[in-house]
């Protein structure tokens, strides 16, 4: 099975500073950016370690997503955000268990034996919000085993799959709509546990209220469809 890694950037020149040397390609078919306009020199980074890139016309990291299947050649893909949250050590768990045949491969912070970015608070607002959404995605698709994250970014699903469940978020939703199309069609989902770690430059660009409601929408507009 070829699988490709691609590497979802906004201006992340100081994560990828830390997390690029311990990506490994071994195994990979190709590892390749989609950049949604950076100036703070990541450009310039990916340049410099001869990694290919490809620009967004449309900002988002759903619209990333799309491009970045719609120019892969392979059968699956990984997506990594190199904020320091998405662990690279993980590369391999994905490999194994897409190539095991499943359709959709998550890296959980919540099940047991994984590690959450918030576990070092006594509040978690994050992880709350994200178990909230967890059960109502179980609660209303799920027939199988319970899915402990269905939001989180760092995963990985063949091509077959993405271009059948059609997702049309552009921004941060995209994940939660994937789980939800992936419940929907009884695709074949696995989970494995993850260390998150603590952000590197700066906080998340997604604000929590506005970016809660889009999921809540999300979740309302999936309901019916």
């Amino acid at each position: 099975m070829k699988i490709d890694f691609v590497i979802l950037t906004l201006n992340e020149i100081n994560g990828l500073t830390d997390v690029f040397p311990k990506i490994s390609g071994e195994g990979l078919n190709k590892i390749f950016a989609v950049d949604g306009g950076s100036t703070d020199g990541t450009l310039e980074f990916f340049q410099k370690h001869k990694i290919p890139v490809i620009g967004q016309s449309k900002r988002g990291r759903g619209a990333a997503m799309r491009l970045a299947v719609k120019q892969s050649e392979a059968d699956a893909l990984i997506f990594f955000s190199p904020d320091g949250n998405e662990d690279p050590k993980d590369i391999p768990r994905f490999k194994e268990f897409l190539e095991a045949g499943y359709d959709l491969v998550i890296a959980s912070r919540m099940m047991a034996g994984a590690v959450n970015e918030e576990d070092i608070h006594w509040f978690r607002p994050r992880k709350w919000a994200n178990n909230f959404f967890n059960l109502w995605v179980n609660l209303v698709w799920n027939r199988g085993a319970y899915i402990t994250d269905s939001i989180n970014g760092f995963r990985g699903v063949t091509k077959k799959a993405f271009e059948e469940l059609a997702c049309d978020e552009n921004g941060f939703t995209i994940e939660y709509q994937m789980t939800i199309r992936a419940l929907k069609k009884n695709l074949r989902i696995y989970e494995f546990p993850t260390f998150e770690g603590q952000r590197i430059g700066g906080q998340s660009g997604a604000k929590a209220i506005p970016t809660g409601m889009k999921f809540v929408r999300l979740f309302l507009r999936e309901c019916r469809g």
